[in-house]
């Protein structure tokens, strides 16, 4: 069976051809660089780093592409309200979303370009535009004619008309239609700015993907995602830019992902359940985060608790400890047998079914179910007298390649020396004596993770290992 993605364009799943064999041409939108990323932001780095990682699991040569836009309102608006130039409160956030990212195990792209980088093809991308008549120069900004681009409204469904009611020109535009869009605008006083054959100004938000797209992957590529909010109208923008310049389609597949839920409500600064990614990670295992976002299919809409992080927490440790146990056995058990057909066999047919599960439109909630189902099947195994080194370097081996694909760290943490023990119980001893319980109680839960269990008696505290 071939891989079956989910296509926005057609509303339908479709096998996945990729133009040139074995290769992938892949671009996601990036963030806006004016602040850390939220929660929200996050879900697209880790559903399409997934995407990614899973094609090449399949063999694919993957050409992956997200930018940043380091340039735009929210930028100079933010700057100027902290007293920073744009060029150094982008490249500020730049450094902070690559340590936020990188912290959940999502690999870089091949290139990560940026608008301020990309300016004189954007320049030359919009001048194509005008000398096609698909753009025109009005009050030093540049419009695109989105009337005259008959594919308008295909990526969102909606009719050029539908579009039209409720459009309005604002005050200070130049437009011809209300449903055109800004490809390039003029400078305020004091802004930052390019020198272009229209005047000092900087792009509009929708061209510098499609100056992007076209300048490292070419006039169509196979797959291009972003979150579900880009689809309109950023997204459907892009197609307008790109298609009418290249006379070709933009992208084969278009992927988007669903949006988060803060407690079953909207994520807004407004409600007050606005949360940053950075301030999250001061809580939370990255990994715990990340495996809770996998946890359901990406274009269906996840609500986000403290309560289903802490599940996600715990589901993760039961795995890892899993992992850890059959590694135990095969370093600390003597008579090991060899070759075991019927459970090798069995092993591998979970791996059969998460390939089946991810074949279908990445779908990693069902992964995630294989993982737990190897678990459990894993705990049975280990319960039986007779194990072999074959059949418990196959389990750990089946643990490693699904968790590598799903970006997990399946590898139980390193086990406790006695030593180290020892010395983390005379801490919480004298913890204890200065009264500090809240200390006290953070090493005996620490100990805890580590699969240590204190036991206090009259004669002093005593530990054991999980068994």
């Amino acid at each position: 069976m071939s891989i079956q993605i989910y296509n926005t364009l057609t509303r339908k799943k479709e096998s996945f051809k990729p133009i040139e064999e074995g290769r992938v041409k892949m671009y996601v939108c990036g963030p806006t660089v004016y602040n850390y990323i939220h929660i929200g932001n996050a879900r697209p780095p880790i559903v399409f780093d997934t995407v990614r990682r899973y094609l090449e699991y399949r063999g694919y040569d993957v050409e992956f592409i997200s930018n940043f836009t380091d340039v735009d309102d929210k930028i100079i608006k933010a700057a100027n309200e902290l007293g920073e130039d744009v060029p150094t409160l982008a490249e500020r956030f730049i450094a902070a979303y690559h340590e936020d990212v990188s912290a959940l195990n999502i690999n870089p792209a091949d290139r990560h370009p940026r608008v301020t980088e990309t300016m004189e093809d954007i320049i030359r991308f919009i001048g194509t535009l005008v000398e096609k008549e698909y753009a025109y120069a009005a009050g030093g900004d540049v419009y695109f004619r989105t009337r005259k681009f008959k594919g308008y409204g295909k990526l969102s469904h909606q009719s050029i008309d539908d579009l039209r009611v409720g459009a309005r020109i604002q005050v200070g535009e130049h437009k011809e239609d209300p449903i055109d869009f800004v490809l390039w605008k003029s400078a305020k006083p004091g802004e930052i700015y390019w020198e272009s054959p229209w005047g000092k100004g900087r792009p509009g938000w929708h061209i510098e993907c499609s100056a992007m797209v076209k300048k490292y992957l070419g006039d169509t590529i196979d797959i291009h995602a972003g979150g579900q909010d880009l689809s309109f109208p950023h997204h459907e923008n892009e197609i307008a830019q790109s298609e009418a310049l290249n006379e070709a389609p933009m992208a084969n597949y278009w992927m988007h992902n669903g949006y988060i839920n803060i407690n079953n409500e909207k994520m807004s600064k407004s409600l007050g359940n606005f949360i940053l990614l950075h301030d999250l990670l001061e809580k939370y295992d990255p990994q715990a985060f990340r495996f809770f976002m996998l946890n359901v299919h990406y274009r269906h809409p996840i609500n986000f608790t403290d309560e289903l992080l802490d599940s996600a927490k715990v589901s993760l440790e039961r795995i890892r400890t899993t992992v850890g146990n059959l590694t135990h056995r095969i370093e600390h058990s003597a008579d090991l047998g060899t070759n075991n057909d019927s459970w090798l066999n069995k092993i591998n047919q979970f791996k059969d079914h998460f390939i089946l599960d991810m074949d279908d439109d990445f779908n990693t909630s069902n992964a995630i179910a294989v993982l737990f189902d190897l678990t459990k099947e894993a705990n049975l195994y280990l319960e039986e007298k007779n194990t072999t080194v074959d059949v418990l370097t196959e389990f750990i081996s089946v643990f490693n390649e699904i968790g590598n694909v799903l970006g997990l760290q399946l590898k139980a943490a390193q086990e406790l020396l006695a030593e180290d023990i020892e010395k983390l119980i005379e801490q919480r001893n004298e913890a204890r004596k200065q009264k500090d319980f809240q200390r006290a109680d953070e090493i005996r839960d620490h100990l805890q993770e580590q699969g240590i269990i204190l036991e206090d008696t009259p004669q002093g505290v005593r530990w054991k290992r999980k068994s």
